[in-house]
């Protein structure tokens, strides 16, 4: 048996498992990872995190999904610099590696996180839907009445059908709510499920809500609580300089064993 040491963050009610594994380095099997994500069997969350030692960068952030699949997460990556400054690895500034490259951060004086996001090259329309990749690939769909809407059902059949059946996406239901302002709910792909919030699809939405007239910066509403987006778009319908905004907090701390 191996005992684990773990804490566990929330940025917006997207919940996540973070761990140490700067020395010595724990490698966790596919299976392992799922169990650790389960909510009956597990510790239970939308992903799990590890801090890694990289020789370019303060540290690496390595995500995998409750599937054990592996992507950029916005929300997690927003836990996993607060986690660094608790393990003293940074102060309030940071860059690190992640899936999809290398992200700038910063802490400010109120703890919530400033997060660059990588540029996005375009905003596309397929079907009647709008695709947009923010590291992790994400189908925005605008509704009315988003209180009501069914985003699991709905979610779960987009995602798993018709143009996205091989790899899958993650949808996010839109509805502009006022000025510069949205209000986003998502099914992400990997958890399967309608999460709190979503970083990557927040951003996404954000982006693609700039078709629709919203200037930077833009306020988004999520079932975990709010954000910020900020861009700057290009006449390509390329954006740079993409920022997302908002809080991460540790919820409690923990070991567990696993059969190792």
């Amino acid at each position: 048996m191996t005992s684990i040491d773990f804490y566990k963050y929330q940025a917006t009610g997207n919940d996540f498992i973070l761990i140490d594994n700067r020395d010595p380095q724990l490698e966790l099997t596919k299976e392992e990872i799922i169990h650790l994500c389960d909510r009956k069997f597990g510790i239970g969350s939308d992903g799990l995190i590890l801090i890694q030692n990289h020789e370019e960068y303060d540290f690496e952030m390595v995500f995998y999904n409750p599937d054990s699949s592996q992507s950029l997460c916005g929300n997690g990556s927003r836990c996993a610099v607060n986690f660094a400054k608790f393990l003293g690895i940074i102060d309030s500034t940071t860059h690190f590696l992640a899936f999809d490259g290398v992200h700038f951060a910063e802490i400010l004086d109120n703890g919530e996180v400033r997060l660059k996001m990588s540029d996005v090259q375009n905003v596309r329309l397929m079907g009647d839907g709008i695709f947009v990749d923010t590291g992790s690939p994400h189908l925005i769909k605008y509704v009315i009445n988003i209180d009501n809407f069914r985003v699991y059902e709905e979610g779960k059949a987009i995602r798993n059908g018709g143009l996205f059946k091989a790899a899958g996406v993650n949808v996010n239901f839109v509805e502009i709510t006022g000025a510069d302002q949205i209000f986003v709910r998502t099914y992400e792909r990997g958890v399967e499920n309608e999460t709190l919030s979503c970083g990557t699809g927040v951003t996404a939405a954000a982006l693609a809500s700039s078709t629709k007239e919203l200037n930077s910066p833009v306020k988004v509403n999520t079932k975990g609580g709010n954000l910020s987006v900020e861009f700057e778009k290009n006449e390509d319908m390329s954006f740079s300089n993409v920022y997302l905004l908002g809080p991460a907090k540790e919820v409690f701390k923990g070991s567990i064993e696993l059969d190792k």
